[in-house]
């Protein structure tokens, strides 16, 4: 594999292109979407993962471009930060069905590629947005710890990578803001636990 962590990445992202075994491959090229494998700064120190990209994200073929995105665009703000500063990608590369949950299938096939892009950015912080993000990343990193997000949120959780100590701060997804209005104060204090972070 080649050595630098763009050539890494771009190697990578074609293997995602070319995922036919996935079932999510046909609907994409079904309804002319794209994969969505991750953008952002490749040297980051922080690393913020959703669960699947929406309809918008598979249109466009970005991660976070949506309702959400503005959301996480204005939380990132708020400790000063544009999303090119950081890099942000979900577990899922490609849209599922109406905006379902990813299956349970799904995420097993696509988090080889999640953990290699980890492993390639070799981020200090990783943010996963949601329920599904943040199971899969404190298994990931044997730092399961059986709460649900509404006990863990904005909380730092140190775990071991790789290459060397990491910090894993769970968040809630921004689209819940949508739902829940009241997590919108939660949401932007949550986000300041990633200030310390910050180069």
């Amino acid at each position: 594999m080649p050595n630098n962590r763009e050539a890494q990445l771009e190697s990578l992202a074609e293997s995602v292109r070319n995922l036919t075994e996935s079932p999510l491959y046909t609907y994409r090229t079904e309804n002319d979407y794209a994969a969505v494998f991750g953008e952002g700064n490749i040297h980051a120190n922080i690393m913020v993962i959703g669960e699947a990209p929406g309809e918008q994200e598979a249109k466009q073929g970005r991660p976070f471009v949506g309702s959400a995105g503005k959301v996480l665009n204005e939380l990132l703000g708020l400790i000063d930060l544009e999303r090119e500063d950081v890099y942000i990608t979900n577990i899922v590369k490609d849209r599922p069905p109406d905006n379902r949950n990813p299956r349970v299938g799904e995420i097993k096939l696509y988090a080889p590629y999640l953990v290699q892009q980890i492993e390639i950015i070799q981020p200090k912080v990783i943010a996963p947005l949601g329920r599904f993000a943040m199971e899969f990343i404190l298994k990931q990193f044997d730092a399961f710890e059986k709460q649900k997000i509404s006990q863990v949120h904005g909380t730092v959780i140190k775990a071991q990578a790789t290459y060397g100590e990491i910090a894993v701060v769970p968040l809630y997804h921004p689209a819940a803001a949508f739902y829940n209005p009241k997590l919108q104060d939660t949401l932007r204090e949550d986000i300041l636990t990633l200030q310390p972070f910050v180069a």
